[in-house]
């Protein structure tokens, strides 16, 4: 196979071939890492892991042939092909890495080398997944478009036919991943979803992304944005591949206080795109008015394919969604900057120079260390935390929180899934961004923000493409725990359109 077409192998494609030695770790890695140098424009990598991404390769190849040795740390490999064995992929660089660098798109990071390996990375490890690197993100996970990044712009691979050159946001905060996985510069990506930063991403770049259940994914060696809110997933070409990897990164750990105890679940392996004929489907009216007509347009030809699998799509309202929003910019502001008080200079991170002072030392290293966007979360987080915010902001918030759960639960009561947008529109240019206020941006995450105030799994999936040719995104929304379900439902659709 040519170079080009080893890169639009999908997940499920490579691993199946590496397994038969149909063809090797080494030359998919090789190739993958062509299109990344060929692709450098993109940004979507902070930190290119190559030379261990080579090793990783070669011994995949040692155990796929039979020739390797056996185990004898975590990080090395077993004596039997696993289900990543070989396969290249990015990794959102929110995730510790041992001996690689982790900076959480910020300055302050910028030379953090972590001396230990996150849970969720480990499991792809052990799953003998290959690391191409670490992949550019909005700063600490604040934002819809990384544009936050102090290593720069991620740019979207794809182009509107209406301005093809003009530069398009590849949503946030997961873009690197997004965008690698558009760009066929990864076979898939880890992303993390504290409002949306797994969905919208995937939106803008017609992929897939799902947002598990809050706490499936372990956090432990993920750095905090919101520890209420974040939660670890993947992004991926197509369902089966999100599917298989969303398989491996879930596991139960002691490390994480809030990880749900479970049994693990092959969601590749069982499956079953028809099996949605009955299945109720909500339709929620609060996130179907006031949409451009576009948009209506695909969401009405998806509700039609729906219909036609056999599920039955019924009319829920969720009265209190509407202040999701401002209920989020209460709790992620203040969570944000509860976490991000440990970024001072003094045990890791960067430190500024030359001053004896230690108050002045912290506010230096604090002003000149995070971005703008950072210090307007850390500055709301506060002031909703002090005195004299608590109590009119903090609390209020999270009591309209607990209605928003008690909306999802009644809503679950009469239908198995919800059915909504999971943008307002496609991608949009960069220079869009100079006439939109931080309101317009926040609004980026509209339809996404709900579930992780609830604590809920959602997935999203190409819905169609808009008269531009850029792809809309449309979202499953499921109770606790249906993960299963709503790759069932969003692989039936998928194969449908």
């Amino acid at each position: 196979m040519s170079n080009s077409s080893l890169c639009d192998l999908t997940l499920v494609q490579a691993t199946e071939m590496l397994r038969k030695r149909e063809i090797s770790s080494v030359e998919l890695t090789e190739a993958f890492i062509r299109k990344i140098e060929a692709n450098r424009w993109v940004n979507a990598f902070i930190t290119e892991s190559f030379d261990f991404a080579m090793v990783q390769a070669k011994r995949s190849d040692e155990l796929l042939s039979g020739s390797a040795s056996s185990v004898k740390s975590a990080n090395q490999f077993s004596t039997s092909p696993r289900r990543l064995e070989g396969a290249p992929l990015g990794i959102k660089d929110l995730y510790c890495t041992k001996g690689i660098r982790t900076t959480a798109g910020s300055k302050i990071l910028e030379n953090f080398v972590p001396q230990y390996e996150s849970t969720v990375t480990q499991n792809l490890l052990n799953e003998g997944a290959v690391f191409l690197g670490k992949l550019n993100m909005d700063e600490f996970a604040m934002g819809s478009a990384n544009i936050t990044s102090y290593y720069g712009n991620v740019i979207n691979p794809l182009r509107s036919s209406n301005f093809p050159d003009k530069n398009l946001v590849p949503g946030g905060s997961s873009g690197g991943s997004s965008a690698s996985v558009a760009a066929h510069m990864v076979l898939a990506a880890t992303a993390s979803d504290t409002g949306g930063s797994i969905r919208q991403p995937a939106s803008l770049t017609g992929t897939v992304g799902i947002k598990p259940t809050y706490g499936l994914c372990s956090r432990y060696g993920m750095v905090a944005l919101a520890s209420s809110l974040d939660q670890a997933g993947p992004i991926a070409r197509n369902v089966r591949d999100a599917a298989l990897m969303l398989s491996v990164m879930a596991s139960f750990d002691a490390k994480d206080s809030t990880s749900i105890p479970r049994i693990e679940t092959d969601y590749l392996a069982n499956l079953c795109p028809g099996n949605i004929k009955g299945l109720k489907i909500g339709l929620p009216r609060e996130f179907f008015e006031n949409l451009p007509d576009e948009l209506s347009k695909v969401l009405a030809k998806n509700v039609e394919t729906l219909k036609a699998l056999g599920a039955e799509l019924v009319d829920i309202s969720l009265k209190n969604i509407k202040y999701s929003l401002a209920v989020y910019y209460v709790i992620q502001p203040a969570e944000a900057s509860s976490n991000l008080a440990r970024y001072d200079g003094v045990r890791y991170g960067v430190r500024a120079e030359n001053i004896h002072n230690l108050t002045e030392m912290y506010q230096a290293t604090r002003r000149n260390g995070f971005g703008a966007e950072a210090r307007r979360r850390i500055f709301i987080g506060t002031f909703v935390l002090s005195k004299g915010g608590y109590d009119s902001y903090y609390v209020r918030a999270k009591k309209v929180q607990r209605r928003i759960q008690e909306d999802f639960c009644e809503a679950f009561k009469q239908v198995d899934v919800i059915f909504s947008p999971t943008t307002m529109g496609p991608a949009f240019g960069f220079d869009d961004i100079e006439s939109m206020s931080t309101i317009d941006m926040y609004m980026n995450d509209i339809f996404t923000v709900p579930l992780n105030l609830a604590g809920l799994p959602g997935i999203s999936v190409k819905g169609g493409t808009l008269s531009d040719g850029l792809p809309i995104g449309v979202q499953f929304i499921g109770p606790r725990l249906s993960e299963q379900r709503l790759f069932d439902v969003a692989c039936a659709l998928e194969d449908a359109n």
